[in-house]
């Protein structure tokens, strides 16, 4: 299949030719759900902590008698069944939330990620992202020209001029081809991708 693509001044180019394997699969919403989901839950540190009964600072004597009292039968105040009491299966902070995702299933899953943002005209190709001064300013006006406020930029490689002018824009972020992950090229509005990163994609996922 081929790919429009643009200028850095919104100007259409000739068509880079781009694989069908990468670029026109079909949609797979489970593969990605699972992924996605994945993804965030090997970011999660783990490190929340939970007091069991034998832990809670109580006193382990029966609260009152066990008839006469109306009340119902207790035998300490760390109880689960009581307010301040110990948590019944407390988190412990090695608690591990990691999910095995293969290697296969990554790469299909990004191949999908990618043919559905084709579909919904939310990927974009151009020639270049080059950048001459690192000035916030500067790189913001260079994509209001292409009316992108909120986009993924993937550049095959990231200098020091883009990384500068662009860490400090809300909406903006600007990755590698290795560094892109499922969860950023699902949440941003545009996709960005230089056609020396395209060339970087075919490479690793087709």
């Amino acid at each position: 299949m081929e790919l429009k693509v643009i200028n850095a001044q919104g100007e259409a180019q000739a068509a880079v030719a781009a694989s069908d394997a990468l670029f026109a699969r079909d949609f797979n919403e489970a593969l990605v759900h699972q992924l996605v989901t994945a993804y965030l839950a090997n970011a999660r540190s783990g490190n929340r902590a939970q007091k069991g009964r034998s832990e809670i600072a109580r006193s382990t004597k029966k609260p009152f008698r066990q008839k006469g009292t109306g009340n119902a039968r207790a035998g300490m105040a760390s109880s689960p069944l009581w307010r301040g009491g110990g948590k019944t299966f407390p988190s412990s902070p090695d608690e591990n939330f990691t999910q095995k995702v293969n290697r296969k299933m990554f790469r299909a899953g990004i191949a999908t990620i990618l043919s559905q943002l084709v579909r919904e005209e939310r990927l974009v190709v151009v020639d270049g992202f080059a950048l001459e001064t690192p000035k916030t300013k500067a790189f913001a006006e260079k994509l209001a020209g292409l009316k992108l406020d909120n986009a993924l930029i993937i550049t095959k490689e990231l200098d020091e001029n883009l990384y500068l002018a662009s860490r400090n824009l809300p909406g903006v972020l600007v990755l590698e081809p290795s560094q892109a992950d499922p969860v950023s090229l699902v949440r941003f509005k545009k996709v960005v991708l230089t056609r020396e990163a395209l060339q970087a994609f075919e490479e690793m996922y087709a």
